[in-house]
């Protein structure tokens, strides 16, 4: 049944300063005809050494914006604000129901609720334990240093509600390295004849939270011999990294460069990593760990923008048509599509992948990893004719296939259509394409 808008979003409103109750909140998609002023709005109670927070994380186009509300005026006002811009969907998880409202093309709200814990995985304080929340062993300690120089723990150790879904998600990505971490290391000593360092390249660093502790599980835990380099464009990431890294002693054999991605002077890695790259600066990770036929590229990408605007502006097969008519369909179809297509091209060019959930989606939504290991293998024509068909059928372009041709001009594939669907033969090595 719909109801009034008004009411709803009142009910909404009590549940999202409810400091006890709430779990945690998302505002997306749009009204008909309009823009909110942000992509995506994500509301949590979390426990600061002032006291109890409301973090709201706003999303734009290309980062998160966040701040930490006190209850009482200033969560009001903020949750005042958010609920006047015209989002079109609010899923508010609490500790007894989930609450859904979806506003109707005739601006009337639809509200379904669902009896039972909306927290799933949570620290303790944010929220009701399930069961299953079992601690896995660590594979960086909490209690590490790298994690207070990076505000992550405070002074007792333990990791602060505001910051341990970050937490967590570099522990599982580390999580996923191990598996295929013993053959990079082997290609990486074949290749360089042994006695060298192994590289490690972070792109799109940000704050380096990953960047430290893959050094620290890399050398401490698995006793290797690294150098790892971060990258990002922004001069605060550069400045803050290298203060970290002279706080830990690590200043040797841990620095960052001031770059964009494609842009960056470095002379190659043996393994790539990319923890939420926004958009294609997924894509232009993944081309140049390609280009330096990286033995490992580990990437788990944001937002997915490019493919999601093509989507928009073509036609659709028939007969999903019903796949991309609806706003929200059309965004989450776009994210399985872009790293389909992604997964495919590395394929094409020699690399063996696996795409997975790396981490619960209680500690992020983009929880997708793609894991490429080099083997060098040509493509096979069934390989070749999956991925045309695949961006052929939707009429998209992914920016990888494009940033291949720029970055990586070694790459490895057979005859694929250009940007203008014209054929075009790629070599590799000097070596022709069976015809």
């Amino acid at each position: 049944m719909s109801g009034p808008l008004d009411d709803a979003l009142a009910q909404v409103r009590v549940l999202l300063l409810d400091p006890d109750r709430l779990v945690r909140a998302v505002a997306s998609g749009r009204r008909r005809a309009t823009v909110p002023t942000w992509r995506k709005v994500e509301l949590r109670p979390v426990d600061l050494k002032a006291g109890r927070r409301l973090q709201v994380t706003a999303f734009d186009e290309r980062q998160a914006h966040t701040s930490n509300e006190p209850y009482g005026a200033g969560a009001e006002a903020a949750v005042d604000l958010l609920l006047a811009e015209p989002f079109g969907n609010w899923h508010v998880e609490t500790a007894t129901e989930t609450v859904q409202l979806r506003v109707t093309k005739r601006g009337a709200a639809q509200v379904h609720r669902a009896s039972g814990a909306g927290g799933t995985d949570l620290p303790a304080g944010d929220g009701p334990a399930r069961p299953h929340d079992r601690e896995k062993p660590r594979l960086v300690d909490p209690a590490d240093p790298l994690w207070a120089a990076l505000g992550v723990t405070g002074a007792d150790g333990t990791v602060k509600a505001s910051r341990h879904d970050k937490y967590r998600q570099v522990e599982e990505f580390l999580r996923a390295l191990d598996p295929v971490l013993p053959a990079a290391v082997a290609a990486a000593s074949a290749r360089s004849g042994g006695g060298v360092p192994l590289t490690v390249v972070d792109l799109g660093c940000g704050n380096a939270a990953l960047t430290f502790a893959a050094y620290r599980h890399l050398t401490g835990t698995r006793g290797l011999h690294v150098h790892l380099t971060g990258v990002d464009v922004k001069a605060q990431s550069r400045q803050h990294g290298a203060a970290v890294a002279t706080e830990l002693g690590w200043s040797d054999d841990v620095d960052f460069v001031q770059a964009p991605v494609l842009d960056a002077q470095l002379d190659g890695a043996d393994i790539v990593v990319a923890l939420h790259a926004c958009d294609t600066a997924t894509d232009e990770a993944l081309a140049r760990g390609v280009g330096w036929k990286a033995p490992l590229i580990m990437a788990s990408p944001c937002c997915h923008h490019d493919i999601q605007r093509q989507l928009a502006s073509t036609r659709p097969p028939h007969p999903y048509a019903g796949l991309v008519r609806h706003g929200i369909l059309r965004e989450r179809f776009a994210d399985v599509l872009t790293d389909a297509l992604r997964a495919s091209l590395l394929r094409l060019a020699g690399y063996r992948v696996e795409v997975l959930e790396f981490v619960g989606s209680a500690h992020t939504p983009r929880n997708t990893l793609i894991r490429a290991v080099y083997t060098g293998a040509p493509p096979t024509r069934e390989q070749v004719a999956d991925y045309t068909a695949l961006a052929g059928e939707w009429g998209v372009q992914p920016r990888l296939r494009t940033l291949l041709d720029a970055v990586a001009p070694g790459w490895r594939a057979e005859t694929l259509p250009d940007a203008d669907g014209q054929a075009k033969d790629f070599r590799s090595d000097g070596e022709v394409p069976a015809g």
